[in-house]
């Protein structure tokens, strides 16, 4: 059934604490201060963001403690023939020390010749892009410029790129839970994190009746938020997945 704005913000306002983060790889976000920190962190949390939750964080804890106090340091001051030597024994489900040391060259080339990710992302944006999808497309390209076995999925093929756009909510809004980091990144662009659970809960919304989630149900859907939060159409994001994360909230609980 349609849900009504008031019910998604009174959602919002109860759930949308930093309470309620815990067990989300968000949380690492908050331990840096530095946007040029928090960038790669929230780039590297968002690629691992799969699997079971208490892998994820196992995971993105293994990856940034050897990092240190500021990744962007740790990636300027390692040359790339020895950042695969900080991992050898790096697994998370199928991916691999060499995964993770290709996604970690590939922001240390980006973030050296563009200066930001944010400012990579930001030159594949145009003034007449409704969303950030084609901005992802160049985004994911100037990391792997030389294709291979990606961590980051691209729109090119029609993924829904759950994790990109997850990263993107990160940066981009800044309220009582995303920390924020990039300002030139119009929220109104962005497009719904979508996953099986996400559209599970869209369909109990009727936002969508398309099965498959992929970037054109990931559109679908946020139009439909649109047409509640126009300036911000993933506002509900983090507050309606909390039903999918933390076990003592039922998914069936939302129509109430």
């Amino acid at each position: 059934m349609p849900i009504k704005k008031q019910r998604l913000d009174d959602l919002y306002k109860k759930y949308n604490k930093r309470e309620f983060v815990h067990p989300d790889p968000l949380e690492f976000l908050y331990n840096y201060k530095e946007a040029a920190d928090k960038e790669i962190v929230g780039l590297i949390a968002s690629s691992l963001a799969y699997g079971r939750v208490a892998q994820i964080l196992k995971s993105v804890s293994a990856v940034l403690d050897k990092m240190g106090s500021s990744p962007r340091r740790f990636l300027f001051e390692n040359k790339a023939s020895k950042i695969a030597g900080f991992f050898p024994n790096f697994r998370h489900r199928f991916h691999t020390s060499r995964d993770i040391s290709s996604l970690l060259i590939g922001i240390k080339n980006t973030v050296e010749k563009y200066g930001s990710l944010e400012k990579c992302f930001l030159s594949g944006l145009g003034k007449k892009d409704e969303n950030v999808v084609t901005a992802m497309t160049g985004f994911v390209n100037a990391i792997y410029p030389f294709g291979g076995r990606s961590m980051l999925s691209s729109p090119e093929k029609g993924s829904a790129c759950k994790k990109l756009n997850l990263y993107l909510r990160w940066m981009v809004r800044r309220d009582n839970v995303d920390p924020g980091g990039w300002n030139k990144v119009d929220p109104s662009m962005l497009v719904v994190p979508l996953d099986t659970h996400m559209q599970k809960i869209a369909l109990m919304f009727s936002f969508t009746k398309r099965k498959q989630a992929n970037m054109k149900t990931a559109i679908e859907i946020t139009k439909a938020f649109a047409e509640i939060s126009p300036s911000d159409p993933v506002k509900y994001d983090f507050a309606l997945t909390r039903f999918g994360i933390r076990g003592e909230l039922d998914i069936k609980d939302l129509n109430l």
